[in-house]
């Protein structure tokens, strides 16, 4: 199902009122003209097929070919549970890549979450860096009895020992759940990695979501 939000770009050339496509796997966005895609919100390249030309209102680092030094601000959707309802909530994403961009390991990423949610608000501090940190931050402050449903709360997704991105790289196990459940450590999970559904976005949600149990799974 592909998703579109209405998102702000802004860098040392102007601000623009852009929309991101989101197909669950893939993020797109169109700005001055120039077709970007990327999988992890810090990952923007430009498509093949872009206008060198029009590339020069861009700063893209020299070795990853990728966008760098810029502010992208956009909302996503998530359902909320509460008690015994299911609500609407406005998750809130601001991302801020800062630095050099011809010295990528010398920069860095400020991302900040906020949930917006039956008139509450449950912000994230913004100083980890990674959407797993910003997010659980956000689901600690939450009431008893509310959680976010989606694959980040699964009870059959997990991150990678081995690591993974800022955004999107959640490994879904919703074809082997049992073995799931019940392995402990790293090498059990890298002896199950083969059996990986998909990777999966941190706001996804599927139809086979149930809510994360404390001590399950590789991430506990």
């Amino acid at each position: 199902m592909l998703e579109k939000y209405q998102a702000k770009y802004n860098d040392k050339f102007g601000e623009e009122i852009i929309t991101i496509q989101n197909n669950g796997k893939l993020l797109r966005m169109a700005v001055r003209g120039v077709e970007f895609e990327g999988t992890s919100l810090d990952d923007w390249a430009p498509v093949d097929n872009s206008d060198p030309t029009r590339l020069s209102s861009f700063l893209l680092h020299p070795m990853f070919n990728t966008l760098y030094q810029y502010r992208l601000e956009f909302e996503v959707q998530v359902p909320v549970v509460i008690q015994d309802r299911i609500l609407e909530g406005n998750l809130s994403i601001r991302l801020d890549l800062v630095g050099n961009g011809t010295d990528k390991a010398g920069g860095r990423e400020e991302l900040q979450l906020e949930l917006v949610v039956d008139g509450h608000l449950f912000k994230s501090c913004g100083k980890h860096g990674w959407f797993e940190d910003e997010l659980h931050e956000i689901i600690g402050a939450l009431p008893e009895g509310m959680y976010i449903r989606s694959c980040f709360n699964c009870a059959f997704s997990d991150y990678s020992p081995a690591g993974f991105g800022l955004f999107g790289q959640m490994a879904c196990f919703r074809n082997t759940k049992q073995e799931y459940l019940s392995l402990k450590g790293k090498a059990a999970y890298f002896e199950l990695q083969d059996k990986i559904a998909e990777f999966v976005q941190e706001t996804y949600l599927c139809s086979e979501f149930e809510k994360r149990l404390p001590g399950t799974g590789y991430r506990g």
